[in-house]
């Protein structure tokens, strides 16, 4: 009896042990070929210097750290088998196939999601994917459908399932003769056998590697100068884990738990006054120098979707694709910076830094307005008030996107406009009306009463649906002018066809507005700019670079000084600076522009008169953009980023009391 117990326990154990490491190998197998099809696929991504050496290496690495997510996997197929066997030997094998039948569905539609999702933000799975449970889902669902073909990728990724599927009963049933060995060599199968787990269990707990001392995990395993083989050497598992791991840091504020002290102390350094007071609110005042213009009768902030800086750059200017903002900047009345930064890499990021002025800290603001008692008091709307106008705010989508109509009463905003008080001429899109509806309705919502008016549009976003052709494109033309190796991107074509387009309808409202209220003052800038470029591998400064124009009556080419920069927290101060009396105070993490800003920050990147970097990069080896610029200190610019994601971060979750 108990001999028949052994035998039987043994022949369950070389079950066991055959599908585990059958499950194993083919997973492993399985992310290798997808990490050859992914970069094959996207071989236009690649940079023109990177050579063989540098994509087998890649390849080598990320095999090697697939290891730690199929051990994974291959553990939660254990405890399936496990879990299985109490119900019947025969139960065991099928939970595992069944496990087995969601890895390779799932991984399927990741991988091919993977493609156009690089395509869109250059990089594999990353936080982006928890901004997406804020956004408005119909809106994301037909994008989905439009813009990234869901009626044929998801049948594909489906179909890859399934293949992968039979191909993995195929593989399970294939007869090695394994067993049979093992039967014979009990003694020494046994060893084997434990020995086998314990190094694919040290590999797989380690990355691929022996310890933890030479392990590679997701945050260095970019090892290349390519980016795509960079994001390459992640699977979809490991690169959901990289999200997983940030989206968790954000929720604990990555960090940023600063105590009164340090909190005082950066403040002080932002405003240059002693640490003499513990309220924020004595370090956050300013006061105005004395206007520089003539009060304007209206104020439009134009916050422009994914309204870039490269195609106003004069390298860029046989595209055409700017041509109303660089004939705008090109008047007297108009000041131009090409050295700005966004507050964060969406539109979300620029509203909450727009309306209340704090630096992007990790903080959701949008999703806080139920414990906002009162507006922030760097808030944009009291203080444009307290100047003598009514406050407005524009936006092309619906009031539920983003909590936004909610959002911009909670700081202060008198008024707020969305779709639903347009009247649409055009299609429009699933994520709002189209600019030349929104521009149509403010020009005729605009009366002579002096006002301040944000305005956040949508028509150069996903799924690119306008037409263009009844607009006036010339598709023809822009591809004449293209690097002949993107004359055949259609959907380039499109794309920047639309940032042509939200430029044209921006240039016409301006001049329309002008026309009807001569007195009036514009600010533009895009809220962010890391959605496209014209090439597949832009610079740090081309991707991440937004503009911003100031143009109206009394308005310079001198009220920036030379080498300034700044990012979208500087806007409101250069605006109070300019139109506000003297000895006028208001507040802000920010500073005038026209004061001379020499370093600029937001969310990940710093930046000064010709050099740009990310915060986090490993060693200090900024990104130059332009020629005959001194090098900065490395010590300065984290310093800023640092002040003023602590000064912001304090102000929204504890106020002004240190």
């Amino acid at each position: 009896m108990a001999f028949a117990f052994a035998a039987r326990l043994w022949l369950e154990f070389l079950s066991f042990t055959r599908v585990m490491l059958k499950s194993y190998f083919f997973l492993w197998l399985m992310f290798f070929a997808f990490r050859l099809l992914f970069i094959f696929g996207m071989r236009d991504y690649l940079l023109a210097s990177t050579h063989w050496p540098l994509i087998f290496k890649a390849v080598l690495l990320g095999t090697k750290m697939s290891m730690q997510t199929v051990g994974a996997l291959v553990l939660v197929n254990a405890i399936a088998w496990l879990l299985g066997r109490f119900f019947g030997p025969q139960n065991a094998r099928r939970s595992t196939f069944l496990v087995m039948f969601l890895w390779c569905m799932l991984f399927s539609i990741l991988f091919i999601a993977r493609f156009p999702y690089y395509a869109t933000y250059h990089s594999g799975y990353n936080r982006m994917l928890f901004t997406a449970v804020h956004e408005d889902w119909q809106a994301l669902f037909w994008t989905f459908v439009s813009q990234y073909h869901l009626a044929v990728r998801l049948p594909a990724a489906i179909i890859l399932g399934l293949l992968l599927f039979f191909l993995w009963r195929f593989w399970e049933r294939l007869d090695l003769h394994f067993t049979d060995y093992l039967q014979k060599q009990k003694k020494i199968a046994f060893a084997i056998t434990l020995l086998t787990f314990y190094i694919l269990g040290r590999l797989s707990l380690f990355n691929g590697s022996w310890s933890w001392q030479t392990q590679i995990d997701w945050e260095n395993a970019g090892i290349t100068s390519d980016n795509l083989l960079n994001e390459a050497i992640l699977d979809d598992g490991q690169a959901l884990y990289r999200a997983y791991c940030l989206q968790e840091r954000n929720k604990a504020c990555n960090g940023l738990s600063y105590t009164p002290e340090q909190v005082k102390a950066f403040a002080a350094y932002l405003s240059g006054k002693p640490e003499d007071s513990d309220s924020l609110s004595y370090y956050l005042e300013k006061t105005a120098l004395g206007a520089y213009i003539k009060k304007p009768r209206h104020i439009f902030l134009i916050i422009s979707e994914s309204y870039a800086n490269w195609p106003l750059l004069p390298q860029y200017a046989k595209l055409n694709l700017a041509n109303g903002m660089k004939q705008l900047i090109e008047k007297s009345d108009t000041a131009y910076c090409d050295s700005f930064l966004p507050n964060g890499s969406s539109t979300v990021n620029a509203l909450m830094g727009l309306t209340t002025n704090l630096a992007d800290a990790n903080l959701y603001l949008t999703t806080m307005v139920g414990q906002m008692k009162k507006p922030y008091i760097t808030a944009t709307a009291p203080q444009l008030e307290r100047l003598g106008y009514a406050t407005a705010f524009y936006y092309a989508g619906p009031p539920t996107w983003e909590n936004i109509a909610k959002f911009t009463k909670a700081q202060g905003f008198e008024h707020f406009y969305c779709r639903g008080n347009i009247t649409e001429k055009k299609k429009g899109s699933v994520w709002g009306a189209d600019d030349a509806d929104l521009y149509a309705f403010i020009l005729k919502n605009v009366t002579a009463k002096p006002s301040f008016n944000v305005i956040l549009n949508v028509s150069n976003h996903s799924p690119f649906d306008v037409n263009l052709e009844e607009a006036g494109f010339d598709a023809a033309a822009l591809r004449q002018a293209m690097p002949p190796k993107y004359r055949s991107d259609n959907f380039l074509v499109r794309e920047l066809g639309h940032f042509w387009y939200a430029d044209k309808m921006m240039a016409q409202f301006i001049a329309a507005m002008r026309q009807k209220y001569p007195d009036s003052l514009f600010i533009i800038t895009g809220d962010h700019a890391d959605r496209y470029n014209l090439e597949k591998n832009p610079t740090m400064y081309h991707r991440y670079g937004t503009p911003l124009i100031i143009s109206g009556p009394g308005i310079t080419k001198k009220i920036f000084p030379a080498g300034t920069v700044g990012s979208q927290i500087d806007i409101i101060p250069t605006v109070i600076d300019l139109i506000a009396p003297r000895g006028f105070k208001y507040y802000s993490v920010g500073k005038s522009l026209t004061r001379g800003n020499f370093i600029a920050g937001n969310y990940g990147f710093w930046l000064t008169d010709g050099y740009i970097d990310s915060i986090d990069a490993p060693q200090f080896a900024p990104h130059q953009f332009k020629a005959d610029k001194p090098l900065p200190q490395q010590g300065v610019v984290l310093k800023y980023g640092d002040a003023i994601r602590a000064v912001s971060w304090w102000e929204a979750e504890h106020g002004n009391s240190l």
